[in-house]
């Protein structure tokens, strides 16, 4: 549904989704919300600008316009949770990063407005790249889906205890990628000192990694969750020139060791 994303279609074997770029909440559902999530807290801010090194390498770029509070497009629509027995956030999500409430009382999706969110904002997004994703894979023979996300990286107890990595790779413990492409990007992060990383810690990869992966069939998925304190200021949410460039080139050898 137009509107609801934007795509640039690019030249190389590699589509980099961003599913939690999107900020804008509707009026009517904002007014629902507590005075904080109404500026949408938890959104990766500022990851397309720090995506924008993707294009110079001929790759797909997929960004949604709505917030991951509207609907979360890294969620399976029927919201089986992704982490059993680790707290999370929700297909319409009741509750902040901080664990504190994103609705006013009383105010929280039902069931039947769940469902409506899902037809509405999350399956054009998915249809746009699945579309695409098959489109790359046809003209190429393989295809790399890499999902870009940036996150706040202390401070979020309810999410994760101390520090999160710098750069923490997911490729759903292995089963999302082949082991060679596993083995160049892990390359690549051993080959830098300025960031620390892992791979396949806290964060695995989610819905969209694990659910378009077919790594047999050459459709490789990769997810990245890089933490804020890289490229930006936590606090005020202001991109931080100074810093981000060293991110930037980061990722940037990353989509090259994607693309092989």
């Amino acid at each position: 549904m137009k509107g609801m994303y934007e795509l640039h279609r690019g030249t190389a074997p590699l589509l980099v989704s961003l599913p939690h770029d999107g900020s804008e909440i509707p009026p009517a559902l904002a007014a629902r919300m507590v005075e904080r999530a109404r500026i949408a807290p938890d959104t990766d801010w500022h990851v397309s600008r720090l995506y924008e090194v993707a294009r110079g390498l001929g790759a797909s770029i997929l960004r949604p316009r709505y917030s991951r509070y509207v609907v979360d497009l890294n969620r399976p629509p029927d919201d089986v949770s992704l982490y059993p027995g680790q707290n999370t956030t929700g297909l319409c999500p009741a509750v902040q990063f901080t664990g504190e409430p994103v609705y006013l009382d009383g105010q929280a999706p039902d069931a039947e407005e769940i469902a409506l969110r899902v037809d509405k904002y999350w399956r054009p997004y998915h249809d746009a790249l699945q579309d695409e994703l098959y489109r790359i894979h046809e003209r190429h023979g393989r295809a790399v889906l890499w999902e870009g996300h940036t996150i706040k990286g202390s401070d979020l107890s309810f999410l994760f205890e101390g520090r999160l990595p710098d750069l923490n790779l997911g490729t759903s413990a292995g089963a999302s990628c082949s082991p060679a492409l596993q083995a160049r990007l892990e390359g690549v992060l051993a080959a830098q000192q300025e960031f620390d990383w892992v791979s396949n810690g806290r964060f695995k990869g989610g819905y969209i990694t694990r659910h378009y992966a077919a790594p047999d069939d050459k459709i490789d998925a990769v997810q990245l969750e890089m933490s804020q304190r890289l490229y930006m200021d936590e606090a005020s949410f202001d991109y931080d020139e100074d810093k981000a460039p060293r991110a930037q080139a980061v990722i940037a050898r990353l989509l090259q060791a994607a693309i092989g």
